[in-house]
């Protein structure tokens, strides 16, 4: 019997749709977390220079990129509570035996989550309401908000990843718990950073895509200008970053997880000289179709020499390393998150040549239209990511202590299957009801600017929606005029 078949047949019948069911969970609301990390950053950065250089635009850029942080947030907390919800409900054994060692992540996630919402609530609020210093000053906390959930989700994560900071006692339940060991585990750090700077880069390049959009449709005022080069800016210096960090995570998996490293690679024995793969597709006897294969290429990535020793998935005996298909699919995610990193390091790159050359940004169709879409590639690429590390540790929910079938609900699969449909309902629902406000905001926005630029009369300040502009501050203007000054900004 095929290995793959083999393990599945002895498999809880709940573990496929639990599987599923937090898959789609999980994969919808990450496409979120871009911009609920790093969004508060960028925003703040248009806000200083706004601020510094008494620059309307730059305002008028901040204060709509934090509206349409609020509305992100608010669809985030909904999917993000799903999955809270969840690891409960999916994954009793995971909770139940091992809550106390890493819960610890979760609960700083939720202290996060808590107090960004204040703060979001009160940097809204605060537009035209408070002095612009101190409206500024209050928005600080934000970034360092963001960066606090992800580091808690982060510690959990890689705490499953890597586990330490207990002992077992003789009915092998977890005793001794160190936290602070269970929380810096060996992945932590490579995880940590390399998943902040893919949310740095992720959210600035889906920010500049909008823009880029813009002037491709001939839209090439100041207001387009600016909202483009920042965010574009912040993503391209982020983007040769994560190249490296991207690098060492990768040699930290080899070293402290080197068979899931094997499924990365579809490795099938341990060996030295072992070749690189480009795609291709592992089968259950080791042999590997499709692809490109490059010899030597492997170990020299793994060790810096043709002679370092790669672990092989066969290390292990079947039933405790990824089956063919999970290895192929973590290897092909693996591949396609790197392939993307390496046009986005291209694409900063020409970006960051022609700044340094011409002091102006790139003229070329091309050149926009990548940018166009390197919004979209990085939310594949965080996807991917994701993928490969949660896939590539199968079949341990718990590295070498637990097995996702140990983990997985006793609640019946039918039941399960229902659940997921229903979610999938409602996340269409959620998302259409996203993507229908962020549009009716661009209307909006777009309808006040044509009104301003005619020298019309835009619609009364609170009359035009929660989350919208109160005030027209007009695009294009390089410095806070005395008028729109008096109305909103100087106070």
């Amino acid at each position: 019997m095929h290995t793959s078949v083999h393990l599945l047949a002895n498999a809880p019948d709940q573990l496929l749709p639990a599987r599923e069911l937090m898959a789609f969970t999980l994969a919808s609301h990450i496409i979120l977390v871009p911009l609920g990390v790093a969004l508060p950053l960028i925003t703040l950065v248009m806000h200083y220079r706004g601020l510094r250089r008494k620059d309307a635009t730059a305002l008028l850029l901040a204060r709509r990129w934090s509206a349409v942080m609020a509305v992100q947030f608010a669809v985030g907390v909904v999917t993000g509570t799903v999955l809270s919800f969840e690891f409960g409900l999916l994954w009793p054994g995971l909770m139940g035996r091992w809550g106390d060692v890493f819960g610890i992540g979760f609960g700083v996630e939720a202290w996060a989550f808590f107090l960004e919402a204040v703060l979001i609530a009160i940097y809204l609020y605060g537009w035209r309401r408070l002095k612009p210093r101190t409206h500024f000053l209050l928005g600080l906390p934000l970034p360092a908000v963001a960066l606090l959930g992800a580091f808690g989700i982060l510690a959990a994560n890689s705490w499953m990843n890597t586990p330490q900071g207990f002992s077992l006692d003789s009915a092998g339940k977890p005793t001794d718990v160190n936290i602070w060991k269970a929380i810096f585990t060996p992945m932590f750090g490579p995880q940590y950073w390399h998943f902040v700077v893919a949310m740095l880069l992720t959210a600035g390049y889906m920010v500049a895509g909008v823009y880029a959009v813009g002037w491709l449709r001939g839209r090439r005022d100041r207001y387009h200008r600016l909202g483009f080069t920042i965010p574009f800016t912040i993503a391209a210096i982020a983007t040769p970053v994560q190249f490296v960090l991207g690098d060492s995570i990768a040699r930290s998996v080899f070293h402290k997880q080197p068979v899931k490293f094997a499924a990365l690679e579809i490795v099938w024995k341990t060996d030295t000289r072992v070749p690189e793969y480009l795609f291709g597709r592992l089968h259950s006897d080791g042999s590997i179709s499709g692809g490109i294969k490059v010899p030597l290429l492997d170990s020299v990535l793994a060790g810096f020499s043709p002679d370092t020793k790669v672990v092989g998935l066969t290390s292990v005996p079947a039933d405790e390393r990824p089956t063919a298909v999970q290895a192929t699919i973590a290897h092909w995610a693996f591949d396609i998150m790197v392939l993307i990193g390496s046009a986005l390091v291209l694409l900063a790159l020409w970006y960051g040549l022609v700044w340094l050359r011409h002091r102006r940004l790139p003229e070329s169709k091309w050149f926009y239209g990548s940018a166009a879409c390197a919004g979209l590639a990085s939310v594949v690429a965080v996807e991917c990511g994701w993928i490969a590390t949660e896939v590539g540790r199968q079949p341990w929910i718990v590295y070498q202590n637990m097995r996702v079938a140990e983990a997985v609900t006793a609640t019946r699969s039918s039941t399960l299957w229902i659940m997921l449909g229903v979610v999938i309902v409602v996340y269409v629902f959620i998302f259409g009801s996203l993507l229908a406000v962020l549009l009716k905001l661009r209307t909006r926005w777009r309808l006040a600017d044509a009104q301003q630029a005619a020298g019309r009369k835009a619609e009364d300040p609170e009359t035009d929606g929660p989350y919208g502009p109160r005030a027209t501050v007009p695009a294009g203007d390089g410095a806070v005029g005395g008028s729109t000054r008096s109305r909103g900004e100087g106070r």
